[in-house]
């Protein structure tokens, strides 16, 4: 498959099983579901994972990427430490719409005690069914880009 259906996904300990949740329904809509793990409840360190997966999609390896911790605040924050990473969380489908159509979002973060398994679907859905809009926020993405140095 092009990195154009293949969404990374990845977490911290806490959240592998709404992670796994999240890998079966993506795959069942057709994408490429690249779990990177972790595999096991032993605890683990969210940032090293947010990395990870931001890694798989800002080298073109993924279009999208889906981490998971327990706030989604923290692997979220890793991940937009790597260049070209555009990371937010979501508690609701109106702001996973809104990330991709106003800020071009290439990653989606949940937090797996903030969230339950059908809502986090949802969310996904919305954030994988909505588009860039361009225009306007093109000029603000740009903004955003700048700040990377």
């Amino acid at each position: 498959m092009t990195a154009s259906k293949r969404i990374v996904l990845s977490s911290d300990h806490a959240a592998i099983e709404l992670r796994q949740a999240i890998a079966a329904h993506i795959a069942a809509l057709g994408w490429e579901a690249v779990d990177i793990g972790p595999t096991t409840t032993e605890s683990t360190h969210y940032p090293k994972h947010g990395q990870a997966a931001a890694r798989h999609v800002a080298s073109g390896d993924c279009q999208f990427g889906i981490v998971l911790c327990g706030t989604g605040q923290g692997i979220m924050m890793a991940a937009n430490k790597v260049k070209g990473i555009r990371c937010g969380v979501c508690v609701d489908t109106f702001s996973a719409r809104m990330i991709r159509q106003h800020n071009d979002a290439n990653m989606l973060s949940i937090g797996v005690r903030v969230v339950g398994e059908g809502l986090a679907l949802d969310i996904v859905d919305a954030f994988l069914t909505a588009h860039f809009e361009g225009g306007r926020h093109a000029t603000r993405v740009e903004m955003i880009e700048a700040l990377e140095g």
